[in-house]
């Protein structure tokens, strides 16, 4: 069985014990969720939403709070002397998950 979940503006395709990173979800880690915004729930039935599933949830755990690998933002006009450089770390969290239920 699988479910496609919206969270954070993106959607993610999730089975049942998937790890998966999403944008940063308020909790600690070891803390458990549920995630109500499903799209569409797969498996031996398909069932999609309009636009989400009704009765439909993803439960996960909070497997780790952290900031992804880091970027290197350049800027630079030519023969103007401009040079500018920043980083930056995307925070994420990951989640596994523990059940689906439709």
């Amino acid at each position: 069985m699988y479910a496609v979940i919206k969270t954070g503006g993106k959607q993610y395709r999730v089975s049942e014990g998937t790890l998966v990173r999403v944008e940063k979800l308020d909790g600690e880690v070891g803390k458990k969720i549920e995630l109500t915004d499903v799209l569409m729930v797969g498996g031996d039935t398909i069932s999609v939403g309009a636009p989400f599933v009704k009765g439909a949830a993803v439960t996960a755990e909070i497997v780790a709070q952290d900031k992804a690998k880091k970027i290197i933002v350049f800027k630079m006009k030519r023969r103007k002397n401009y040079r500018r450089k920043t980083g930056h770390r995307q925070p994420f969290t990951e989640l596994k998950v523990t059940g689906i239920r439709a």
